[in-house]
C-alpha cells in the first residue's frame, strides 16, 4: 500500500523524474502549450505555476532557483521576460474558432468534475460541447450552475461559446 507517498513514479526512477519535470515545464514556458499524457500534466501543471510564481517575483533569488530547476538559461529568460508578466502568469493563445471543433475537451482545461461529468455523457470534442445549450448542460448529472459558469468562461477565452448564446452556432 502507497500510504502518505504523494505523487506519480511514471516508471521512471527519482532522477529521471526530475529530469522529466525539468523538461517538460521547460516546454511548456517556451511554446504555451505542451502534448502529453495527462498523469504526466497532472504532475507537471504545480511545477509550472510555482515556476510563473518565481517569473513573477522577478528577483535574482527567484531566477537563480527557476535556473536551477529549468536547467536552461533561454528557458529561464522567456519565463521571467514573456510568461510571467502576462494576465496573472498564463500565457493564452490565440485560438483560432475554425477547426478547433474537433479538439478534445482536455484542450479546455477544465475543472475534474465539469471534465468527468461531460465525458461520461458522451461529450468528447468542443464540437459537441458548443452544439449544446446550456439548459442541455444543467441536465448532465452533477453538472451544476459552476459548472456551467466554468465552461461559458473557458469557451469564451477561447472564443467560443454555447449554443443559444450570441445566435445560434457555437462559433463566432
Amino acid at each position: 500500500m502507497r500510504h502518505k507517498s504523494k505523487g506519480r513514479k511514471l516508471g521512471r526512477d527519482s532522477a529521471h523524474r526530475k529530469a522529466l519535470f525539468s523538461n517538460l515545464t521547460g516546454a511548456l514556458v517556451t511554446h504555451g502549450r505542451i502534448k502529453t499524457t495527462l498523469a504526466k500534466a497532472k504532475e507537471v501543471r504545480p511545477i509550472a505555476e510555482r515556476m510563473v510564481t518565481l517569473g513573477k517575483r522577478g528577483d535574482l533569488h527567484a531566477r537563480r532557483q527557476a535556473k536551477a530547476f529549468l536547467r536552461s538559461g533561454d528557458v529561464v529568460h522567456v519565463l521571467f521576460a514573456e510568461a510571467a508578466p502576462v494576465d496573472g502568469g498564463v500565457t493564452p493563445e490565440a485560438a483560432l474558432a475554425h477547426g478547433m471543433e474537433n479538439f478534445p475537451i482536455e484542450e479546455l482545461e477544465l475543472g475534474v468534475r465539469s471534465y468527468n461529468c461531460l465525458k461520461r455523457v458522451g461529450i468528447e470534442t468542443i464540437g459537441d460541447l458548443v452544439m449544446k445549450t446550456e439548459q442541455e448542460l444543467a441536465a448532465i448529472p452533477n453538472f451544476g450552475k459552476k459548472s456551467i459558469e466554468e465552461v461559458r468562461e473557458t469557451l469564451s477565452q477561447h472564443g467560443l461559446h454555447l449554443r443559444g448564446e450570441n445566435g445560434s452556432g457555437g462559433f463566432e
